[in-house]
């Protein structure tokens, strides 16, 4: 049985106190770590790049190597 922990953004603690759970969100730009608001609206985007593809950027979360953005 796989155990899965749950990993919360940095900057959505920083900047906005939230325990958000990092997902994996699109944009123009391309796929990227972040996390969404109570609304489920984007919040922060915790990845300091972008991936072409979402298997790509799951990749990076799953394994937790991801280069992390510092500031909003």
């Amino acid at each position: 049985m796989e155990t899965r922990i749950e990993r919360t953004g940095v900057l959505a603690k920083k900047f906005g106190n939230e325990n958000a759970p990092l997902q994996i969100l699109k944009s123009a730009a391309g796929y990227y770590i972040g996390t969404l608001d109570e609304d489920g609206l984007p919040f922060t985007r915790e990845s300091a790049c972008y991936w072409d593809t979402r298997n790509a950027a799951e990749t990076a979360l799953q394994r937790g190597v991801f280069p992390q953005k510092l500031s909003l």
